[in-house]
């Protein structure tokens, strides 16, 4: 028996049965507890040494048979999501396809023609900061007319009302260049007069950096237009041209 104790020790799990050997005493003892009752003894003190264990399945868990058929029919029920997603998409890519063909004024066209288009807007012309058209060393007479043209007659370097692009650039019969500024797509100025001119189409121009040269021998002039409106909502500082709330309107 203790041969069979120390092998179960050594396994550290616990005792269900032990097979008990009585020898027979010489001497008449007291009656013992018969072989069951010792038997049960025995497992019971060697189970409290080891310590109780308890095992209990998790019902939660699915027997590995099951788990798999359970994985197969998630796998499936996937694939045929994934399969009607591609559809749907497909769908859709073919109908708005359609749509740009024989519809493209369509109500659908528009909305996802406005998904993808940003709204860029434009600062207005009074916005913008003005600068003088000539240096302020220059001896120019600079005035404006009624009309809001700009004019002075002087030898001097000439100056963009604001920044911008320059849009064009012309020469006159008399051989005098005019350059055209876009400061946006609606507000422009116009530089004639020019003995000759710096700039290019193209050019972008600073309103402290001058666009041209006059030579003193013809008048130069600058007007500025919205949406080819002519402006004369401005009065002169000096030679600095200052936006008012009077004159045409924006």
């Amino acid at each position: 028996m203790n041969q069979e104790l120390e092998y179960a020790q050594m396994l550290e799990v616990p005792v269900s049965t032990v097979s008990v050997v009585k020898k027979k005493s010489v001497f008449k003892k007291k009656e013992h507890k018969d072989d069951d009752a010792l038997k049960e003894q025995v497992v019971d003190s060697v189970n409290e040494r080891m310590g109780d264990y308890v095992y209990a399945e998790d019902l939660t868990v699915p027997p590995k048979s099951e788990k798999g058929a359970f994985a197969a029919t998630m796998s499936d029920k996937s694939g045929r999501i994934l399969i009607i997603e591609v559809a749907a998409a497909c769908l859709l890519a073919i109908g708005i396809f359609l749509t740009n063909v024989f519809m493209p004024n369509s109500a659908i066209n528009s909305f996802i023609t406005g998904l993808t288009t940003e709204e860029i807007t434009e600062a207005a012309y009074s916005e913008f900061d003005l600068y003088p058209v000539v240096s302020e060393l220059s001896d120019a007479e600079v005035s404006v007319s009624a009309e809001g043209v700009i004019t002075f007659t002087d030898e001097c370097a000439v100056y963009p009302v604001t920044e911008g692009e320059v849009a064009s650039v012309t020469q006159a019969a008399d051989g005098t260049y005019s350059v055209e500024i876009a400061h946006t797509s609606v507000f422009r100025s116009v530089i004639s007069g020019l003995t000759d001119s710096y700039v290019s189409a193209g050019d972008n121009v600073e309103g402290n950096i001058p666009v041209g040269w006059s030579d003193g021998s013809s008048q130069v002039s600058v007007s500025m237009y919205n949406e080819g409106v002519l402006l004369d909502c401005y009065t002169l500082s000096g030679t600095l041209p200052v936006w008012n709330t009077t004159g045409t309107e924006q």
